[in-house]
């Protein structure tokens, strides 16, 4: 079969890696779901040599993966104050105030839009997950449960719904109509406003092996060449770019429509187009070896715990039942042998299971009640915030697992 860009549709897309069929990384499992079947997909990647995106050639229906989700972000402490201090920014660059509207795209239970509410600053979610767009209505934040894209852009503006900033926060990747939400974006957004996109960027997964940053929810993977393109195509420019350590790697962009001069910040953007030039971005073989060198990480990854738990006899447990810590087990195979159960902060998790491992979820509170030896930190892109969450653990004399870029304990 013959898989087109998901961006350019360029045919002859190079294949990168494959992780196997695996389950879905949110599909967590209900009691009564463990002794069914669970459904599996194909797990592998392409790079487009046309326009530079690596993506996965797997398109699992959007219905499927987001009506029900399971991940709220006000959970994060890193990700809310990371939004708390965007915001404000914003705010003040921009000069908005009650006469300014601002929507954000998949913008789950709130977490970002809160800010700019208790700013005065009028706003509107659009949350494809139903469930998480109820609990961000009863927290007050006019949201509606759509997916968004040029349809949807064009009924707003119709009705004279444009905004004067728009954003986008690790959304991106999740789209199947690539094109489409980016133009959707660009018809909503007012002729001198300002959108705010936030990816996860493809040279720190690539550095650092992140492999468990892959999965089906994730359609693409973006480096800043390719992210270029696709806005370039639809009328949208580059102002300005940061990189954050938060989701083990992320390009924060700041965009407008082609017509608004350039910004002082432009140099960000060249800076960065420099940097992948000479990294080759845009040349495959730049990938190439990323598949051995995640191999070689399970290895070293599957090692450790296995002398842990079966030369030593030590009981090990979880933190962190996000997408990353599922996608973790499954590809190395870390089941209810190895690890006792796995811990998360959302109410909305515990008392399930991960999928395909089907190893229990709890709450942080088992941490103390029976205390594992060891502590496998999956959601090791918050790592800093749980140790210190977790000083009690700590104090009693538990230690730490970080398993990326290379496993290591942390006492």
């Amino acid at each position: 079969m013959s898989h087109r860009c998901r961006s350019c549709n360029q045919t002859g897309l190079v294949p990168i890696l494959s992780l196997g069929s695996l389950p879905l990384a949110n599909d967590l499992l209900t009691p009564d779901q463990l002794d069914k079947p669970v459904e599996t997909f194909p797990l592998d990647m392409v790079f487009c040599p046309r326009c530079a995106l690596v993506q996965i050639t797997e398109t699992v229906p959007p219905e499927r993966l987001f009506r029900e989700y399971l991940y709220f972000s006000s959970y994060s402490t890193t990700m809310v104050e990371h939004v708390r201090r965007l915001v404000g920014q914003i705010i003040r660059d921009r000069n908005l105030n009650g006469k300014s509207y601002v929507v954000e795209l998949a913008s789950n239970d709130g977490y970002l839009l809160q800010f700019y509410q208790q700013a005065g600053i009028p706003i509107m979610g659009v949350e494809p997950a139903e469930n998480i767009a109820r609990v961000a209505l009863d927290r007050g934040i006019p949201t509606v449960s759509q997916f968004f894209g040029k349809a949807m852009a064009e009924d707003w503006s119709q009705m004279g719904l444009r905004a004067d900033i728009v954003h986008a926060h690790n959304v991106l990747a999740h789209v199947a109509d690539l094109n489409g939400f980016v133009e959707g974006i660009a018809i909503l957004l007012k002729p001198d406003g300002l959108a705010v996109i936030e990816v996860p960027y493809i040279k720190d997964m690539i550095d650092r092996c992140e492999f468990d940053t892959i999965y089906h929810e994730h359609l693409c993977y973006f480096s800043f060449m390719a992210l270029e393109t696709l806005f370039h195509r639809h009328g949208l420019k580059v102002q300005e770019v940061q990189r954050f350590d938060i989701h083990g790697g992320s390009l924060l962009l700041f965009l407008t429509h082609a017509a608004i001069p350039a910004s002082p910040d432009t140099f960000s953007v060249d800076h960065l187009r420099q940097q992948e030039l000479g990294w080759h971005a845009e040349q495959p073989y730049f990938y190439l070896d990323f598949a051995d060198r995640i191999q070689a990480l399970r290895g070293e990854i599957t090692e450790l715990l296995s002398y842990l738990k079966g030369k030593q006899g030590y009981r090990i447990a979880g933190y962190g039942a996000a997408a990353k810590g599922a996608m973790l087990l499954n590809y190395c195979g870390i089941g209810p042998d190895i690890l006792d159960f796995v811990v998360d902060r959302s109410v909305h998790k515990q008392g399930r299971f991960i999928p395909g491992v089907r190893v229990p979820v709890c709450s942080p509170a088992q941490l103390l009640e029976t205390p594992p030896d060891y502590l496998l930190i999956l959601a090791w892109n918050l790592a800093d915030e749980i140790m210190a969450e977790q000083a009690e653990y700590r104090r009693r004399g538990g230690q730490f697992i970080l398993p990326i870029p290379k496993p290591r304990i942390v006492v």
